[in-house]
């Protein structure tokens, strides 16, 4: 009679959790199969890297990641070991044997995660008969000069390959990554391989074309001759095995609900489970520090700004906010056509309302540039000369002073700078203003030395009304530093913000409707939330970081690695259903507005606990930041406790920088 091994629930998750009496997780190995594997070149590689410590936490030296094989990466990002369990080491060695080139070893990243790279170049030769493998078993034909789609079937072939040679061994889970990867979940499942399988997309490919087309997408989902649309783009082929991938496997999971709506129509099957994107989140021992941070990068960017306007700084920049739209140059899809028209708008109701405010806005989006132009360089060689010219005159005042004090004489502040000092200074005023900057985001950069991390840090909000975004690091990047963000309902990191927080913009989080509202609706809601944001007073910015910065413990994959883990569970129950069982899936949570928000009828405009047009710190309703975070730590219902606070001054707002 078959063993019949239980899965019991996480008593404070809401979700299933191994029972290790009964199911040690040495009975298992886990598989993650991505082309991102030590290949950086796209998103995935994001969500495959910080993802991998929690996941080794779990399973030890039973886990295990495969991509393909680049000398250069290899030499570089990985060191070489052999295999720690004797099937794998056995496995590898057959497929070597047999003519084809493997290497294993830990991806030097958190975790150091064991690593099994194919070379697929070293495989081509056999590229024919796994072509006529893949059209016996599915009748899908791959064009010759798809590279990408030729490379894949290499990749998938090589894996199913490895998993035959791993037959009656420990139970194995295989977790496989958009549709590159998911040919060798379609031929294991074509070969009868007992193995659990979960296919992940985090886009679907039709719809990142047909968004690239600027096609109404969302509004016509249900409309799509999905074939058709497919053969016209000349991906058919591609289309064919992602959905394949996508019907094949045991547990089918997407990264947000909107792309699960999106799934459903493009891929005819609804998912499983939501698989949200995480971020390995680095807590500040106190609250302070990273507000700190804000206020030392934000000085580096005040500095850049001078540059940068120098001959037309006519703004108070202790008055000036920062804001900035980060991403692929991808002008519809990233939003920034919503942007700049909004921005437009802010502009006019600005000047209508007389606000002493002004932002300046960085658009960070990697476009194709030789190097910098001679003028941008110019601009930040004019402020540093500015510079440079002020300190030496200076130098020379002092002296001068100093002589004639030590003379018994009071100079005469006429005659204490001669005409080379003003001729001097007179050459730096009329220097040559700047016009263009390129992508410039580094440490060495010579107009701008901060790397993205200390530039998000030093602005005040990020701003990404994105169209088409299956979810979105760029607001989570903001959120897990404290600076408040923009994103949308088409966006999965928005649906899930707005899914788990009763009142987000309280948070720092403004979801613009970009789903059921017309663009004109939309631009003007984006307008309202900015103006709105440029109304806030210093202290409201400041309380307002701090809670946006609470919300990293969401976004950490600590707690967002409970949906793979049940993802993983449920394969098993599905591929063994004599062998394992699980509960149900309780997901359900939501953030209160924190208490120091009055009730209001719309919540999304003024979520701040004082709203005022004057910077005066004393003229405030009480606010208690201890106890406000301590209450928000309690709404979340994490498998993980966070440390006590260390004893210490408290700071208050007024501490820190704007």
């Amino acid at each position: 009679m078959p063993l019949t091994r239980s899965l019991s629930m996480g008593s404070l998750s809401g979700l299933p959790l191994w029972d290790q009496e009964e199911l040690p997780v040495e009975d298992l190995l886990l598989f993650e199969v991505a082309w991102e594997v030590t290949n950086k070149v796209g998103g995935i590689y994001t969500v495959i890297q910080t993802k991998a410590k929690v996941t080794v936490d779990e399973w030890g030296e039973n886990f295990f990641m495969i991509g393909p094989y680049y000398e250069h990466n290899f030499k570089t990002q990985v060191e070489q070991c052999d295999p720690p369990n004797a099937a794998i080491k056995a496995a590898l060695e057959s497929i070597k044997n047999n003519g084809c080139q493997v290497h294993f070893g830990r991806w030097l990243i958190e975790g150091t995660p064991y690593v099994i790279l194919f070379d697929i170049g070293a495989a081509a030769w056999n590229l024919d008969r796994w072509k006529g493998d893949l059209w016996n078993t599915c009748s899908i034909g791959l064009p010759y000069h798809d590279r990408e789609a030729n490379d894949s079937l290499i990749l998938g072939s090589l894996v199913a390959w490895f998993f035959k040679e791993l037959q009656d061994k420990p139970n194995v889970i295989a977790h496989f990554h958009e549709w590159q990867a998911g040919v060798g979940l379609v031929l294991i499942r074509s070969r009868k391989l007992p193995m659990a399988t979960v296919f992940t997309t985090h886009a679907t490919l039709l719809g990142r074309y047909l968004c690239a087309g600027n096609a109404d997408f969302y509004n016509n989902l249900d409309k799509f001759d999905i074939d058709r649309e497919a053969g016209e783009r000349q991906i058919y082929h591609r289309y064919c095995l992602e959905r394949a991938a996508v019907h094949c496997s045991h547990v089918f999971t997407t990264v947000s609900q909107i792309t699960a709506v999106e799934a459903d129509h493009m891929l005819h099957r609804q998912p499983d489970v939501v698989t949200p994107n995480g971020l390995n989140v680095k807590k500040f021992s106190a609250m302070h520090e990273f507000q700190n941070l804000h206020s030392m990068n934000k000085l580096k960017i005040q500095e850049f700004v001078r540059g940068h306007f120098y001959g037309h700084l006519d703004f108070n920049l202790e008055k000036t906010l920062f804001f900035f739209i980060a991403g692929r140059y991808e002008f519809s899809n990233k939003g920034a056509d919503v942007f700049l028209e909004a921005l437009s708008r802010l502009n006019y109701l600005l000047r209508v309302h007389k606000s002493d405010v002004t932002v300046v806005v960085f658009f960070i989006m990697p476009a194709k540039t030789n190097n910098f132009n001679v003028e941008s360089l110019k601009g930040q060689a004019v402020r540093k000369q500015l510079w440079d010219t002020a300190q030496s005159v200076k130098e020379k005042f002092g002296k001068r002073l100093y002589e004639a004090l030590l003379r018994g004489e009071i100079p005469d502040m006429n005659k204490i700078l001669d005409r080379d000092d003003f001729t001097i200074m007179k050459r730096a005023i009329y220097a040559t203003q700047i016009v263009f900057h390129p992508e410039f985001l580094s440490s060495t950069s010579p107009l701008l030395p901060m790397d993205y991390e200390e530039f998000i840090r030093g602005c005040h909000l990020g701003v990404f009304p994105s169209y088409y975004e299956p979810w979105g690091y760029t607001p989570g990047e903001c959120t897990v530093m404290g600076i408040p963000s923009v994103t949308t309902n088409l966006s999965g990191f928005g649906c899930f913000m707005e899914e788990h927080i009763s009142d987000p913009s309280a948070y720092g989080i403004y979801i613009v409707d970009r789903r059921f509202r017309s663009a004109e609706d939309s631009c003007n809601q984006l307008t309202q939330f900015m103006f709105s944001f440029c109304q806030q007073s210093r202290r409201q910015r400041i309380i307002q970081r701090n809670r946006t910065e609470r919300l990293s413990d969401l976004l950490d994959w600590r707690y967002l690695a409970r949906f793979y883990i049940h993802a993983r569970h449920l394969a098993l129950c599905r591929a063994f259903p004599e062998r394992f069982k699980m509960d149900s899936l309780n997901q359900g949570f939501r953030y209160p507005r924190p208490p120091s928000v009055p009730p209001s009828p719309s919540a999304s405009l003024h979520s701040t606990p004082h709203h005022s047009d004057t910077e005066d710190e004393d003229d405030h309703e009480p606010y208690d930041e201890d106890e406000e975070a301590e209450r928000d730590r309690l709404n979340i219902k994490a498998p993980f406790t966070l440390g006590a606070v260390p004893e210490g001054k408290k700071k208050q707002p007024s501490d820190y920088g704007n």
